[in-house]
């Protein structure tokens, strides 16, 4: 498995659900982008920008208006550190993240391959007030292994 796992995935689709079966075809926005990179040496990087996102009102960030950049920051998400295998699960052990609560923890994620399709799947886990499921499919980028 881990040779198909190694090399960048872009993102093609995220969709979220409850366990009474709710759907949300755009958790991430409208048309959100992502990379996703494992390597040989057992790193991974993670990026994932909603679609839709708005410029800030000044090409200097740190003067933007603070409502601003708050939006900013709560509609972009990466991470990296290193990862493990356990069967058909990844481990993404992360050491540095746009979202400080995740530094020093793990996420867990189901792989499932789909010819040059990556999906990963999260555990049920709290979102917005309801306990909800992830699915990220990514594609594989052409010419590259990690």
């Amino acid at each position: 498995m881990l040779d198909r796992l190694l090399g960048t995935w872009k993102l093609v689709s995220a969709s979220s659900a409850t366990a009474s079966g709710e759907r949300n075809d755009t958790p991430f926005g409208p048309s959100p982008l992502g990379f996703l990179t494992y390597t040989h040496d057992g790193r991974v990087t993670a990026m994932v920008s909603y679609g839709g996102r708005k410029r800030l009102s000044s090409s200097d960030p740190l003067a933007a208006p603070a409502e601003e950049q708050a939006e900013a920051f709560r509609t972009f998400v990466a991470y990296a550190g290193r990862f493990t295998l356990h069967g058909d699960k990844v481990i993404h052990h992360v050491e540095i993240s746009s979202i400080e609560d995740w530094v020093h923890t793990d996420l867990l994620r189901s792989i499932k391959f789909d010819g040059e399709r990556l999906v990963l799947a999260t555990p049920p886990m709290p979102d917005g007030g309801k306990i909800q499921t992830f699915e990220l499919i990514w594609q594989r980028l052409p010419g590259n292994s990690g």
